[in-house]
């Protein structure tokens, strides 16, 4: 499995969790400014990764597939685009029945060539056992992706479904980006160590698995089913957002880890408990927020609401900021349109991105299960505004297919908005917005662009593309738009 150390610890913890520290190794000289992620070609513009992990890829059903759309002056243009597979030449692997390949997938310029790479996770890929998963690295370069190689799995033996969940920063702060990978089994997630190059021996990683005192003890069926990673101390590295559930429930539990901390009682703090994240600075203050999103209803997870919530949480210089109350946001919230309804999802899409320049993250929400019209689980997407003195609802919107510009028409079960990405795709210093609704032509799925603006996310000129224009076959329901990245 590799020349390099690797460690691993099973943590004990109460109410402030330890994770093993990182083993460490000296910062390597860089040669060029990292590109920042998903900017695959090094244009200065973002790109979109757009997973179908449901997709038929030769015949095997459920392979799974990502296509990546590039940006461009005028934002996503579709007809430049790239389609990987395990059947793709250069990609480690070959596309099996049930891979998933596309179930997740993190960017960062790991070798730092001024390109983003892009990871990808495949938690259904058979190895040594049913279900080992493994994710791939595709490297970027001027002309875009390709060639690729595989990030190791030192704890093979210990875990499932490796690549669930990823995220990518410089987790340990020693000035090199590395990966996290969420799993199941008794080690539920695993750190490589940056730098990862193309070619050659990787550097040392490291293992843990959850406990949180006998009520919140982490369940290990469920593993880390969701990361993101951002600069939550503005302190010029990354710490990491993990979200799992509580053992012998589905109860959602979740927790921000600084990869510095090498004690075992200090290195996570408790998170409002939710199923997805996002993380972006929304006051403008230098430390990145946290939003935190859970989709469901009180009767299914006891940290949920009525059509679903999203908590908003300040950073400071320690994590987070405890000196700022928490920011609940329900579609019962004073400013936020519409109302909580029973199945709406709202939360259950998220990203922060500065949609119009104004140097503060702007929060994209999506509430898949949304009726718009009578289509029932149509989904919508709700659009709040940051400012100095945080998020605030007042000239919050929100957008359906049935809103005026954007293409198609609400229908049963599009789910628009499952997924959601706010990320600067024409190069103008303003968020665009990316949509997909997994849903979509009965489980097609398909991705909608709409552009940022400075006074706000415009519907003029939206476009939607579907998998037949990326070169992923609809057989069998790829559920195209399941997985974003931007």
């Amino acid at each position: 499995m590799g020349d390099r150390p690797v460690t691993y610890r099973r943590l004990a913890v109460l109410l402030a969790a330890s994770l093993a520290p990182l083993t460490l190794s000296g910062p390597a000289a860089h040669a060029v400014t990292a590109a920042a992620p998903y900017d695959f070609n090094g244009d200065g513009r973002a790109d979109v990764a757009i997973g179908a992990p449901a997709a038929t890829v030769a015949g095997k059903s459920q392979a799974g597939a990502v296509s990546v759309v590039y940006g461009s002056a005028s934002g996503l243009r579709s007809s430049t685009h790239t389609l990987i597979t395990q059947n793709t030449a250069g990609i480690p692997g070959s596309a099996e029945t049930g891979d998933a390949f596309g179930t997740s997938v993190a960017s960062a310029d790991l070798n730092t060539d001024g390109y983003a790479d892009l990871l990808i996770g495949a938690p259904g890929e058979d190895g040594n056992d049913t279900n080992d998963g493994t994710v791939v690295i595709v490297w970027g370069s001027k002309s875009g992706l390709s060639g690729a190689r595989t990030l190791p799995n030192w704890f093979y033996r210990d875990q499932d479904r490796f690549g669930q969940s990823l995220a990518a920063g410089d987790l340990d702060d020693d000035g090199d980006t590395d990966v996290a990978v969420g799993t199941t089994g008794p080690n539920n997630l695993t750190f490589v160590q940056g730098p990862i190059t193309k070619s050659g021996a990787l550097n040392s990683g490291s293992g843990a698995s959850f406990e949180w005192g006998a009520s919140h003890s982490w369940s290990d069926a469920y593993g880390i089913t969701h990361l993101s990673a951002g600069d939550v101390t503005g302190q010029g590295f990354d710490s990491l957002v993990v979200h799992g559930r509580v053992a012998g429930t589905d109860d959602t539990i979740t927790a921000l880890a600084d990869g510095r901390i090498s004690n075992y009682t200090d290195w996570l703090q408790r998170l409002p408990d939710g199923h997805v994240s996002a993380i972006g600075d929304i006051d403008g203050d230098g430390h990145a927020d946290i939003a935190v999103g859970n989709p469901r209803e009180t009767s299914a997870d006891p940290s949920g609401a009525k059509g679903g919530k999203v908590t908003v949480v300040y950073g400071g210089p320690d994590g987070v900021d405890i000196t700022r109350a928490r920011l609940v946001l329900t579609q019962d919230t004073a400013g936020v349109p519409g109302a909580a309804e029973t199945g709406d999802g709202f939360g259950g899409g998220l990203s922060l991105g500065d949609i119009n320049g104004d140097g503060h993250a702007d929060l994209a929400i999506g509430s898949s299960g949304e009726t718009s019209g009578s289509a029932t689980a149509a989904g919508a997407v709700t659009v709040l505004y940051g400012s100095a003195s945080g998020l605030n609802t007042q000239g919050a919107r929100t957008y359906t297919q049935n809103t005026t510009g954007v293409p198609g028409t609400a229908e049963k079960n599009d789910h628009f908005g499952a997924r959601v990405v706010l990320a600067d795709q024409s190069g103008d210093h303003r968020a665009d917005l990316t949509v997909g609704g997994p849903g979509e032509n009965a489980g097609d799925g398909a991705v909608w662009s709409l552009r940022g603006t400075a006074t706000g996310v415009t519907t003029t000129g939206s476009t939607t593309f579907g998998p037949p224009t990326t070169g992923v076959a609809t057989t069998g329901s790829p559920k195209y738009g399941a997985t974003l990245g931007g």
